[in-house]
């Protein structure tokens, strides 16, 4: 089945993001809230979960599955963006004005994954 190419596009930024957790792990290492245990596994399970996501996109069997997955697991990342507004070395430099910017659009991806679940 072939989708728009806007899903795939979605797609393609999920399995990017998901091996950048492998790429640049420190990164993301910086941003991981304290209060969480096995800050390493916890990057490493999202990397893989975001990966897993972003390919369940392109086929039909796990294409919804892999939207609420993706909806629950921005939910869980709103986690990240408060931390990083609460924590100036999570912040890692970046302005307070971007980092508030960044919650709007979390929602924003979560209503673009929405649009492609069936009514």
């Amino acid at each position: 089945m072939m989708y728009p190419w806007h899903l795939y596009l979605m797609a393609a930024l999920y399995v990017l993001a998901g091996m950048m957790h492998f790429i640049k792990p420190k990164m993301y290492l910086r941003i991981m809230p304290r209060y969480l245990p096995k800050p390493k596994l916890l990057v490493t399970l999202s990397g893989i979960a975001e990966i897993m996501l972003g390919v369940g996109l392109c086929f039909p069997s796990t294409k919804n599955g892999a939207i609420s997955g993706i909806i629950a697991m921005l939910m869980v990342f709103l986690l990240v963006h408060f931390y990083m507004l609460s924590n100036k070395k999570a912040a890692a430099g970046i302005p307070q004005w971007a980092l508030l910017l960044r919650l709007p659009l979390q929602f924003a991806l979560m209503y673009w994954a929405y649009l492609y679940l069936p009514l």
